[in-house]
């Protein structure tokens, strides 16, 4: 009977902390610029390099009905 509480507790926690994650992860906002050398470049949503093209990508999305 205690392992099948431990192992619910466990399953129940793993899926919890799944979704704490998952919201995290779902909140920031980021701008990937890829490069045909196959580089690419990561920018965060607040800095000012991203910010006009993550507006317009905004804007898009809207006008499209993604948001």
């Amino acid at each position: 009977m205690r392992k099948l509480a431990a192992g619910a507790l466990l399953v129940a926690g793993s899926v919890g902390g799944a979704r704490v994650l998952r919201r995290r992860a779902a909140r920031r906002v980021r701008l990937d610029v890829y490069y045909d050398d196959g580089a690419m470049l990561s920018l965060g949503g607040a800095t000012p390099e991203a910010g006009p093209v993550l507006s317009s990508a905004r804007e898009a999305l809207d006008a499209a009905g993604q948001s």
